[in-house]
């Protein structure tokens, strides 16, 4: 990691920094003027920069004013005394992340840098995803009409609404809207508005002023000045609250908003492109969406199509995927035969291209051998009810008395003791674990789903349906069915090799069915926030 430089022409307060900074591990460097900065730019660049506001020989807003022209990207903390508070404040004009009040707690000090530092870090991970990623890869008709339509729009400031089914890549249509639009050289500046509470919401959008509610011990800037000159991204428009859909439609109608808290309005630049999987115009008959903002926002309509209405970018989006998650882990590239494609390629993906990459980088850890065979493809590949063939023991499902039990697909996947089976609600196919049931939707009890015959298939990643939780019947087998290999060959840490396997299965499940929405997915298993977000980093699901 690169150095903390800290800039202030008082050497104790340089003194306390270090040592605090020194305790927590981050390395330090040090200037007592803004000409030394400037001067250190020119072979080396700072992880954060926090710097005085009044010095000598220059000032901090002047400094801040040229780091910005230099790296826009790079966090400034300013520390300012209470007599320079309105120096401070038009300092977040200037882009500065926060502001540090004297005399200052030096807890406080050392956590504000941290979160710094934390950003500095996402932005230069983004930063090189951006460098090395294609913006959209497509050859389908249905793509090269989404790229005609970014070619048409790419000199205009023209609002966009993208709609597209999640995990269809709506950001990434943004993404590109945004660099290839007279506004490429300012910020492009993403938000989930339904993955934010309700009552956080508006503060993150708008900002708010110090003291405007509990907590709000600074003055922070909203999405909307962070995207100043450049492009707002609000994904999944459809879940925004109402009360906030009425401040969006002013600030799109005039160009003004307020901050939380705030009497002073502030113009804004910002181009919006909005996206929902939704369909808007049913909300708006609802009454859960404004008409006059769908209007607003619905200028120019841009529809990504699903990944299951074009099969032939499944081979070149495959091919990337696995040659990205073999650069990420270090090894080389899997390949896949021509059977192994093919099965691919007939799947209906319903998490789409997002589920597409998900099981490439499961390919690259799992697969056994350099050439990915059909046998060695994901589980959820089998159970295809698309216009792909089934594999495995779903070939042998069948309509009437001759389905097949799950004691028979126990022994078709070689388990010796199958899985109890029973009735839920609904006529429901069920395993009972962990004092709740497992299963699949619609077949008789005892009896697995048929292929054709109308009945509601096993979902190829399992779902959360309503309260009731059901998972791929064949997929906890196959992990019992590895469970008793493992204990057979006397392998240790078998729990939590396999726990870690079903939490993550059970929350990817979670996560495809809310569409991402990690607060609705804790909620529907039961769990914290906190608890959900923890494992999602534990397990590694971060997308």
């Amino acid at each position: 990691m690169k150095s903390i430089w800290i800039v202030d022409d008082d050497q104790s307060i340089r003194f306390v920094l270090e040592r605090a900074l020194a305790r927590e591990q981050l390395p330090v460097r040090s200037f007592s003027q803004t000409r030394d900065v400037l001067a250190a730019l020119e072979s080396d660049t700072p992880q954060v920069l926090v710097s005085d506001i009044r010095m000598p020989g220059g000032s901090g807003l002047d400094l801040l004013t040229q780091v910005k022209e230099r790296m826009p990207g790079l966090p400034v903390i300013v520390m300012t005394a209470f007599s320079d508070l309105d120096s401070a404040v038009s300092a977040f004009q200037g882009g500065a992340f926060e502001y540090l009040p004297k005399p200052f707690d030096v807890p406080r000090a050392v956590e504000l840098v941290r979160r710094a530092v934390d950003e500095s870090l996402r932005e230069a991970v983004a930063e090189e995803r951006a460098d090395e990623t294609p913006e959209i890869l497509g050859q389908a008709p249905a793509m090269q009409d989404v790229f005609r339509a970014i070619g048409r729009l790419s000199q205009s400031h023209v609002t966009v609404m993208i709609t597209g089914e999640s995990g269809s890549g709506k950001e990434l249509v943004a993404r590109a809207l945004h660099k290839h639009s007279p506004r490429a050289s300012g910020p492009f500046v993403a938000i989930n508005t339904a993955a934010i509470p309700k009552d956080l919401l508006e503060s993150e959008l708008f900002g708010h002023e110090r003291g405007a509610f509990t907590g709000a011990q600074a003055m922070r800037r909203g999405r909307f000045e962070q995207a100043e000159g450049g492009t707002l991204f609000l994904d999944e428009i459809g879940d925004m609250p109402l009360d906030l859909q009425t401040r969006l439609l002013r600030v799109l109608s005039d160009g003004q908003f307020y901050r939380v808290g705030g009497h002073q309005p502030l113009r804004s630049q910002v181009r919006v492109i909005a996206a929902t999987h939704q369909n808007l115009e049913e909300r708006v008959r609802q009454g859960v969406f404004r008409e006059d903002l769908f209007h607003r926002l619905n200028v120019i309509r841009l529809r990504l199509p699903p990944l299951r209405e074009r099969r032939e970018d499944v081979a070149m989006l495959a091919r990337f995927f696995l040659q990205r998650s073999a650069r990420e882990l270090g090894v080389e590239a899997k390949r896949l035969t021509e059977n192994a494609m093919q099965r691919l390629a007939g799947f209906d993906f319903p998490g789409n291209v997002r589920q597409l990459e998900n099981m490439c980088h499961w390919l690259t850890v799992m697969a056994p051998a350099q050439v990915v065979e059909v046998k060695d493809l994901p589980p959820e590949l089998g159970l295809a009810v698309g216009t792909g063939p089934a594999v495995g023991a779903a070939a042998a499902w069948s309509a009437g008395p001759g389905d097949t039990t799950v004691t028979e697909m126990a022994g078709a996947v070689g388990m010796d003791t199958p899985l109890p089976s029973a009735s839920m609600p609904g006529g429901v196919v069920g395993v009972p674990l962990a004092g709740g049931w497992i299963g699949s939707g619609g077949a008789p009890a005892g009896h697995l789903p048929t292929v054709g015959s109308g009945m509601e298939p096993l979902p190829a990643e399992g779902a959360l349906r309503g309260a009731g939780a059901t998972l791929d019947a064949a997929w906890l087998m196959g992990l019992q069915a590895e469970a008793r290999a493992l204990l057979d060959a006397g392998e240790g840490e078998v729990w939590d090799q396999l726990s870690r396997r079903f939490e993550s299965q059970l929350i990817r499940t979670a996560l495809d069915v809310t569409r991402g929405r990690r607060i609705e997915a804790a909620q529907k298993l039961g769990i914290g926030r906190n608890t959900i977000t923890r494992k999602i980093q534990e397990l590694g699901l971060e997308d």
